[in-house]
């Protein structure tokens, strides 16, 4: 090959593999650095900059230069090597000499001029690029192949993505066997031969718990749910793990393979975790100028009975000062046991007690319900619960006098399913949700019998670098099949209004209005609105990234509510528009909308929304 030469010893694939190289912002970085590349690539010579603890360095010490200039020759190769230039020059000269030959003991004083100088040469691109054995169907990155540019890069993903396709069948040892990498430089071509040696398929093996504290071994095992005896598979490491991060018992976890096989084939897993607190006590508000202010509270206990039991113990008062309604009080306890039945299985009891009082009626309810909640996938989980409801209250005319009581009894079904392929669930830019519940009841006395159903679909889509303007979209739907509204609970039927439906609309503002006459009263009419038994809601925004931290937005939301069918002539629309900011934190944006109604006979003004998140 006349030039050529092997690359075994000096361009090792280790090397290959894992090229290590910081990209550093400089702060105040020295002013007497002459940084020149021989390359018309403007975005090689911004990562060789990037790289270059010179350019990067702080202040003017000649042995801290000194330091520096020795490690920017490993750093400017990392670079060149991840780009496909093999045959560099690089010259690194502190006041004329050759940094790389100034010994550490004979380091000058001062130093006054750097020159740094880098010839990157020919891209290379690959002559041969070969990877055996693998597994067949195994898809190997579009960059290894043959005429496309040699980046150190491509090898490395190359023998990532050949190793993974063994272990996903089974060969949890898979790794290299060997490897001949060959540069020819008059032809700026690079060959490169890796051998894998898949190993024997393995089983997993027995399974040993670290860092527990309070919760017990048993149970940390069982909610791993790691199948013994099964064929290794790095997937189910990975959701074994989810399964304990799920609980919110522990502050880390990790699962590590044993180095060594137990005969015949048995693969040993050691499961360490680090336990949080078990206890904590939050805090939350949120306000808009019409609807009041919210409050809540909420105990947690992570590890109730030392099975990663979750009790949660929350208490709200809502709508303090509201102009239309009074102020609603919530008091609710819930308690969670994972991995019951199935690993990815939680039983859930929850009751609670409240008591409501808005525009058009009053109730006290009292809630049971006992369900289960399990995780198909990361994106996809489901829920079934068996729920007792009662409420007792009272109807409201519009001048707020007592019209007529209720007493409500149902036994209920509720069965939901949660897909979500959002890419944040804070903060999204991309992908779909929604979120979709039948709800059969069994109503006893003057309690209605029948179905609710409801959904709820959310869309985003960025665009711009780093997807600065997002479309968002969602749209609301609901509908209840059987019984009469009077024979509904209030608590089933669909109200529009306010930050959940419609902004710029007071809270649960519109509904069915009805007239009744009053009783006793000759010639008299109350009238009253009720929730209806159909209801459609859309909403759009456009989000605007101003700043990394500060976003603007622009909504526009609509709702309606109809009776007994979609678009009755009964049911009316209203809707409301505005504008917001955002402020982004580690947990999510801060959200501020100012909204007012446009279109509706229900409200009028400005309203206020403060809150944590995205309004959808």
């Amino acid at each position: 090959m006349g030039s050529a030469f092997s690359l075994v010893g000096s361009l090792c694939l280790a090397a290959l593999l894992a090229v290590p190289f910081v990209v550093a912002q400089p702060a105040a970085a020295l002013d007497n650095v002459d940084f020149s590349v021989a390359s018309a690539d403007e975005s090689l010579v911004d990562a060789l900059r990037a790289a270059s603890p010179l350019v990067a360095l702080e202040n003017n010490a000649a042995e801290d230069i000194l330091a520096a200039a020795s490690a920017e020759y490993g750093r400017l190769i990392g670079v060149l090597y991840a780009r496909g230039h093999y045959s560099p020059v690089i010259s690194i000269r502190l006041d004329g000499r050759e940094a790389a030959g100034i010994a550490p003991l004979d380091a000058p004083a001062r130093i006054s001029r750097i020159a740094v100088e880098v010839d990157p040469g020919p891209s290379f691109a690959f002559s041969r690029a070969a990877l055996a054995p693998l597994p067949p169907g195994t898809r190997l990155p579009e960059t290894f192949r043959a005429n496309e540019r040699a980046a150190s890069g491509a090898v490395r993903d190359a023998v990532a993505a050949g190793v993974e396709a063994w272990r996903d069948e089974g060969h949890a040892k898979a790794a290299v066997a060997g490897q001949s990498i060959v540069a020819d430089h008059r032809a700026a071509t690079l060959s490169a031969d890796i051998r894998l040696n898949p190993g024997p398929r393995l089983r997993f093996g027995p399974v040993a718990v670290e860092g527990h504290e309070r919760m017990r071994e048993a149970r940390v095992r069982k909610i791993a749910g790691l199948p013994e005896g099964k064929v290794f598979s790095p997937a189910e490491v990975k959701r074994a793990a989810d399964r304990l991060r799920r609980t919110g018992t522990f502050r880390s976890v990790t699962i590590t393979e044993a180095e060594q096989i137990t005969s015949p084939d048995l693969l040993g897993m050691t499961v360490s975790v680090v336990e949080e607190r078990p206890r904590r006590l939050s805090f939350g508000a949120e306000v808009s100028s019409l609807d009041g202010l919210d409050l809540s509270a909420t105990w947690l206990h992570r590890n109730l009975l030392g099975g990663a039991e979750r009790l949660q113990v929350e208490g709200v008062i809502s709508q303090i000062g509201a102009r239309e309604n009074g102020m609603d009080y919530r008091l609710g306890l819930t308690l969670d046991r994972p991995a019951t039945l199935t690993p990815d299985t939680t039983l859930r009891f929850a009751t609670e007690v409240e008591r409501r009082d808005e525009p058009d009626f009053f109730a006290d309810s009292f809630n049971l319900g006992l369900g289960f909640a399990h995780v198909f996938s990361e994106t996809l989980t489901g829920r079934i619960d068996l729920a007792y409801r009662i409420s007792d209250g009272s109807f409201f005319s519009e001048t707020g006098r007592p019209i007529g009581q209720f007493n409500f009894r149902n036994l209920a079904l509720p069965i939901g399913l949660t897909w979500d392929l959002r890419n944040d669930r804070a903060d999204p830019s991309r992908g779909i949700y929604l979120d979709a519940e039948v709800k059969p009841f069994l109503g006893f006395g003057s309690t209605g019998s029948g179905l609710r159903a409801s959904a709820d679909l959310r869309g985003y889509y960025g665009f711009g670098a780093d997807d600065r303007v997002v479309l968002a979209g969602r749209i609301q739907l609901g509908a209840v099949f059987g019984p009469t509204l009077i024979q509904t609970p209030r608590d089933d039927l669909f109200l529009s209004g306010g930050g959940g439906t419609v902004r710029g609309q007071p809270y649960q503002s519109l509904g069915i209005l009805f007239s009744r006459t009053a009783a006793g009263r000759i010639g008299v009419t109350d009238s009253f609105q009720i929730g209806g038994n159909r209801f459609l809601a859309a909403s759009l925004e456009a989000r605007v990234k101003a700043t990394d931290t500060i976003g603007i937005v622009g909504f526009v939301d609509a709702g309606r509510i109809d009776l007994d069918s979609f678009f009755d002539p009964m049911g009316e629309w209203h809707a409301g528009a505005g504008l917001g900011i955002r402020y982004a934190t580690g947990v999510g944006p801060i959200r501020l909308d100012v909204a007012a109604p446009i279109h509706g006979r229900t409200g009028e003004g400005v309203q206020i929304y403060v809150g944590l998140g995205q309004a959808f």
